[in-house]
């Protein structure tokens, strides 16, 4: 288990700033703090191990509250929330008087990560350095009325995140999938039940609902050799019994697996890593970095991925519950080799379609907007947790590469993972052209 520290871009700060009492800290710039507050929120998932689609609510509405508060510092942004289902018009600052929009901003980010998450103590630590920073170089006037202003927007945010049907799927019996031989059942090694089968009655956001990208039916349970059915495992299989390095690499790159358990004899230990959508967050912060984004544009795209995220998790959780498609690994073990285990552990939720293509689509298109296509970058978001990156032309290639790397893996089908990629990219469309970001 790892274990996560106060972020040490701010901490630095503050920390040699205490070694000379008279000086006052360091301010960093807007942009420096949004970004420690994410990574600092991001530790905190790892550690908490949320579960990929319980970890995009997380991220979506701490990621608003934080747009909400900072878009005041550039008067030609507008609202997302009140573009949203659900949100209302959020509070406004007072006229005339004076504001620091990045303080308000990290207060109404951890304003709704204290109710969102577990770790409240380790967040706490974190925020009372960052406090310690602007309180140290505002008036406490216009420290009060920052810090009073993000508590505002947090509860704001808070009040929409109280009737999404989150608390009404933490009741729901578990789901153990389905004895017909088409049907998902718990997969090896662990043989875990459903994870978030409710999930796609939860309200989304951006989008009209999470039935409104529907993708086509997966092919037809059969036993004919020459189905498409039985093609699709078998090219698994064989696939997966002769990867390349190359393969293997991206494989285990794209995995985000949050929470994948070992075994070594009688052992047990799991691996805490990133989630999908954590890794598509660091992907917006090295975007943001890579441009010199200032506050507001940070906070924008923070914004528009969390959101794309979370209604595209919504709406893939809506597809694969409903089919309740059979995984490779327990076709190929039930009909071929039961022995074989995929070269990536299986994620206890049906196959059909992947949950990665579809959430990598949906932000990649976003963040194309945003940026602009043929964007190159060095991936070094899971650099501290599996020693890995890689680099892409575009943000939309590094998508592409996320959905082959689920077939490579061996716990998707190749069309699974393809026909996620497109309905994610009608998400990252539909939410970019809905919202009107800019007056």
């Amino acid at each position: 288990m790892r274990s996560f520290k106060i972020v040490v871009v701010v901490a630095c700060v503050i920390i040699m700033a205490g070694c000379a009492p008279k000086q006052k800290a360091a301010m960093l710039s807007d942009a420096a703090v949004l970004h420690a507050n994410e990574d600092q929120l991001t530790q905190v998932i790892i550690y908490d191990v949320f579960t990929p689609p319980v970890a995009s609510r997380i991220y979506g509405y701490t990621a608003l509250a934080s747009y909400e508060a900072m878009r005041y510092a550039d008067p030609k942004f507008n609202s997302i929330a009140v573009q949203l289902k659900g949100f209302g018009k959020a509070p406004e600052p007072q006229k005339g008087k004076a504001y620091n929009y990045a303080l308000a901003a990290t207060r109404a980010f951890f304003t709704v990560a204290h109710k969102v998450t577990f770790s409240i103590d380790t967040l706490k630590k974190y925020e009372n350095v960052v406090y310690a920073m602007y309180k140290d170089n505002l008036d406490d006037s216009t420290y009060a009325r920052s810090v009073d202003f993000g508590d505002q927007i947090g509860k704001f945010i808070l009040k929409r995140a109280s009737v999404d049907d989150y608390p009404q799927t933490r009741g729901k019996p578990k789901y153990l999938g389905e004895e017909s031989p088409a049907k998902w059942r718990p997969t090896p090694p662990d043989y875990m039940d459903g994870v978030e089968f409710c999930w796609g009655d939860m309200h989304v956001l951006a989008i009209d609902s999470s039935k409104q990208f529907p993708p086509p039916p997966p092919p037809a349970y059969s036993e004919d050799k020459n189905s498409p059915y039985v093609k699709q495992y078998m090219e698994v299989y064989n696939t997966n019994k002769s990867l390349t390095k190359e393969q293997k690499d991206i494989a285990t790159f794209w995995d985000d697996n949050p929470f994948v358990v070992q075994h070594n004899g009688h052992l047990m230990f799991a691996d805490k890593k990133i989630t999908p959508g954590g890794h598509w967050i660091g992907i917006t912060t090295i975007a943001c970095k890579q441009t010199h984004a200032d506050g507001v544009k940070t906070a924008e795209a923070y914004a528009l991925t969390s959101i794309a995220l979370f209604d595209s998790f919504i709406t893939c959780w809506e597809v694969k519950y409903h089919y309740s498609y059979a995984r490779p690994v327990t076709n190929i073990n039930e009909k071929v080799d039961h022995t074989w285990l995929p070269l990536l552990q299986t994620p206890p939720f049906p196959e059909y379609t992947a949950g990665h293509s579809t959430i990598s689509a949906a932000s990649a298109t976003v963040l194309t907007h945003l940026f602009g296509d043929n964007f190159a970058f060095q991936d070094i978001s899971d650099l501290k947790y599996i020693g890995m990156q890689r680099h892409f032309t575009s943000f939309i290639q590094a998508s592409d590469e996320t959905a082959l790397s689920r077939f490579y893996g061996g716990i998707h089908y190749r069309n699974s993972s393809l026909t996620g990629a497109v309905q994610g990219k009608q998400i990252g469309n539909f939410i970019w052209n809905k919202l009107k970001l800019t007056n």
